[in-house]
C-alpha cells in the first residue's frame, strides 16, 4: 500500500479552503551519484556532466556531477506524498502539467533536496473531477537558490 493513502483524508470544502495557504515542506532526500546514475540508464543520457565525476571536476563550472533537471523534477511525486493531503473518495490523482517550470540551479551530486508545497488552485471541472495548481520549489540544502520552481497542475479523481 502507497503510504499516501494512509493519512488521514481531509474532506473537499477543507482541500479548498487550503488555497493560497503553504501546505508543507518535505523531508530532504539525497541525491547521490549512484541514484543519478540509476535514472541515467532509465532515459539513456549518460552526458558526462551527470556520470562522469572526474571529467565533470575537470571540464565543468559545477565542479562535480550534477543531477538530471527531470530527476530533481521527479523526486516532486515522492515530496508531494510526504505533503500533500488527500482528499476523501480521491480513487487517483494524475499529473495534468506544469506551467512555469524553471530549473534553477543544478543539484550537484551529493546534494539532499526538499519540496515546498504552496496550493494556488483547486477547483471542479465535473463533478467527479478536481484540477488542482501547486506552486512547488525544489530546495538545495545548504544553497540560497533553488534547484527548481513550478506550477504543478493535477488532476485528483473521486467515486
Amino acid at each position: 500500500m502507497n503510504e499516501v493513502w494512509k493519512k488521514p483524508p481531509v474532506s473537499l470544502e477543507a482541500y479548498q479552503a487550503m488555497v493560497g495557504q503553504e501546505i508543507g515542506v518535505s523531508s530532504w532526500h539525497l541525491v547521490d551519484q549512484g541514484r543519478i546514475n540509476l535514472y541515467a540508464d532509465v532515459i539513456e543520457d549518460h552526458q558526462f556532466i551527470h556520470v562522469d565525476p572526474e571529467r565533470a571536476k575537470r571540464e565543468t563550472a559545477f565542479g562535480a556531477t550534477v543531477a538530471h533537471g527531470f530527476l530533481t523534477m521527479s523526486l516532486l511525486s515522492i515530496m508531494s506524498y510526504e505533503v500533500m493531503p488527500v482528499i476523501e473518495g480521491t480513487t487517483m490523482g494524475v499529473n495534468y502539467g506544469f506551467d512555469k517550470l524553471r530549473f534553477i540551479s543544478p543539484v550537484k551530486s551529493g546534494s539532499r533536496v526538499r519540496g515546498r508545497f504552496t496550493l494556488m488552485e483547486a477547483k471542479l471541472r465535473k463533478p467527479k473531477e478536481l484540477q488542482s495548481r501547486t506552486n512547488v520549489t525544489v530546495e538545495i540544502e545548504g544553497e540560497e537558490k533553488p534547484a527548481l520552481v513550478a506550477d504543478w497542475i493535477g488532476l485528483i479523481y473521486f467515486a
